[in-house]
């Protein structure tokens, strides 16, 4: 046999052994966790050490034993037990944040070892760490009445109908009173709840309100704005009100590459609209071609202006794979003047872009 054909051979029966070698090592499953991830929302420094217990379960035929916990940073303690798990049986992690090491958004990583270093599993703990503020006054400026807030308006963000969309707003008790969660009220639309985090809010201290918005229930697109009250029964003359602003978009999950040629897909044949110098005594209209370059139905859930100086006109909601349509843009510059900047958003079906803007630009004299 020459040498070639040896080494040949020696390749082909190492290949196989190997493969024989893999398919007898027997995979080791790793423990199964209820959760590997827990979002302890919003933490004020004062509230001290917050505690979070991950679950797991032993899925493994022999016993098993948690060996090691390594956590990122010296912010977190660990408390588990050591005993040897049979197959089924359950344990816990309890993991221990410290707030005042943070300040803002955090995300600690915590490794699980054990069965000899064969199982290694990640957990996350996250959150939104408050320092306490040195000068209290200057942290909360907005007050209303005995209450003291960082902001006028509590921002949601962007806000999807396939879950509800959760915010804690912090703010500072300036009064006397003891302000009891039993005792909190609000008065909101149907898609705003509102609910005191702590049992106890006592003078010269801080508070969280947890606010939760359900855009399902609102079953609109767009931004919006809410006026929203609330107070304490012990208290009912001080009724404090809010706005809650938030934008709205419909949730689509994502799609396969293979079915990216079948979705609705909207084109805009123009989404800069300059009308240059303009007369603020003239009612302007233009009109923009829009088209359904898709393969299904395109449906235009709404068109949204930024200002009631504007209206758009369009002579159907549904538009058919490769049809077109003309949007009629009339804009009243009444009281106007100067460069100005309108936008149009178009809500629709197409998954890839779901929310597309025209913007109308001019200057008013």
């Amino acid at each position: 046999m020459n040498r070639s054909l040896s080494f040949l051979f020696s390749l082909v029966f190492l290949m196989v052994f190997g493969q024989m070698a893999n398919a007898q090592t027997p995979l080791i499953p790793k423990l199964i966790w209820k959760v590997n991830r827990i979002d302890l929302g919003t933490i004020l420094e004062e509230q001290g050490l917050q505690r979070a217990e991950f679950e797991f379960t032993n899925p493994q035929d022999s016993s098993f034993i948690l060996e090691e916990i390594l956590a990122e940073c010296g912010c977190t303690s660990v408390e588990f037990s050591r005993d040897t798990l049979k197959k089924g049986d359950k344990g816990k992690v309890i993991i221990s944040f410290d707030p005042t090491s943070a300040a803002g958004f955090f995300s600690k990583l915590v490794v699980v070892k054990g069965d000899s270093g064969r199982i290694q599993d990640s957990l996350f703990l996250e959150g939104i760490a408050i320092p306490y503020p040195t000068n209290l006054k200057l942290a909360y400026p907005v007050k209303l009445g005995s209450l003291g807030f960082r902001l006028k308006k509590i921002n949601m963000g962007d806000v999807f109908d396939n879950e509800p969309k959760v915010k804690y707003v912090e703010f500072f008790n300036f009064g006397e009173e003891l302000l009891e969660q039993g005792k909190f009220s609000f008065n909101a639309p149907e898609y705003i709840k509102m609910e005191q985090v702590q049992p106890f809010v006592r003078s010269q201290e801080r508070g969280l309100i947890r606010i939760t918005y359900d855009s399902r229930l609102k079953n609109d697109l767009g931004f919006f704005e809410d006026e929203v009250s609330l107070s304490w029964k012990s208290s009912p003359s001080d009724e404090f009100k809010l706005h809650v602003i938030a934008d709205l978009f419909e949730y689509f999950p994502p799609i396969s590459k293979d079915k990216l040629e079948e979705v609705p897909q909207l084109l805009i044949a123009q989404k800069v609209i300059d009308l240059r110098e303009i007369s603020a005594n003239s009612i302007v209209r233009r009109q923009v071609t829009i088209s359904n370059a898709g393969k299904m139905p395109l449906e235009i859930r709404k068109i949204q202006g930024n200002c009631d100086c504007l209206t758009i006109e369009s002579p159907k909601n549904t538009l058919a794979p490769g049809e077109s349509i003309q949007l009629n843009l009339i804009f009243d510059p009444m009281g106007r003047k100067g460069i100005d900047q309108r936008n149009i958003y178009l809500f629709t079906n197409d998954p890839l872009n779901p929310v597309q803007l025209i913007l109308l630009k001019s200057k008013i004299e």
